[in-house]
């Protein structure tokens, strides 16, 4: 862990990532997978839901698809994977519930606890490329307790885009360095710190399952460093 200059008292607003820093994506679908369709190798199919992500949102961003919320894009992903894992003879109903996983990811274990404290002395809130709806379910269903549920659907922008780094701020009528990005990618805390927001790297060396430990050094840049959600509230005096 290291900290720049910051102090409890320079930030007001801590903003989180979901998918992989405050919740086990991989794990959960992995879990699913096991119960629902034990013959598909759960690690393969979630690795493959998750790799489709990028080159979906891209399609929106190149304006090749119109704004289309992460539950459609996960839809849309979804149906073209399952010829490759066997499973074209689900019916609607069962595609709808599968894609509907997504709202049903389980927390990490200190994510709960960590934002709990946190939250005593900071407003939470998530800035995710998640839709309202997914990141609504998925936190009533998992107790995290989030004082304002933000999403590039409020913005109509997918992280990194500046507008949803900042549009934080404006919701909160806060300068930038005011809000603190707390996520386990670099790439989406370099959107942040480009734009003037504080960060905070949380290792989460399992987003993609134990068979792919992810490199989890520190970068330069990043005010904090630290290896999960209760550190953090450790480090902010919470």
């Amino acid at each position: 862990m290291h900290t720049h200059s910051i102090t409890p008292d320079s930030v007001q607003v801590l903003a989180f990532d979901i998918f992989g820093t405050v919740v086990d994506w991989h794990g959960s679908i992995v879990r699913e997978m096991h119960d629902l369709y034990p013959q598909v190798d759960g690690d393969a199919f979630a690795l493959a839901w998750r790799a489709g992500y990028k080159p979906a949102m891209q399609r929106v961003m190149s304006g090749e698809l119109g704004w289309t919320l992460i539950d459609d894009l996960n839809r849309m992903i979804l149906d073209s994977l399952l010829p490759e894992f066997g499973l074209t003879a689900l019916s609607e109903a069962d595609r709808k519930h599968l894609n509907r996983v997504w709202h049903r990811l389980d927390a990490w274990p200190d994510s709960v606890a960590g934002l709990t404290r946190l939250k005593r002395k900071y407003t939470l809130c998530t800035l995710s490329n998640g839709n309202i709806g997914l990141l609504t379910h998925m936190a009533k269903r998992a107790g995290l307790p989030w004082d304002c549920v933000l999403s590039a659907e409020v913005f109509r922008a997918y992280k990194p885009d500046p507008a949803t780094y900042l549009g934080v701020a404006k919701v909160f009528d806060l300068t930038p360095e005011k809000v603190m990005l707390v996520a386990a990618h670099h790439e989406d805390l370099a959107g942040a710190r480009a734009c003037g927001l504080r960060t905070a790297y949380i290792e989460r060396a399992l987003e993609f399952g134990a068979a792919h430990p992810k490199d989890i050094a520190a970068q330069a840049g990043n005010d904090l460093h630290l290896t999960d959600l209760n550190a953090l509230a450790d480090t902010l005096g919470c």
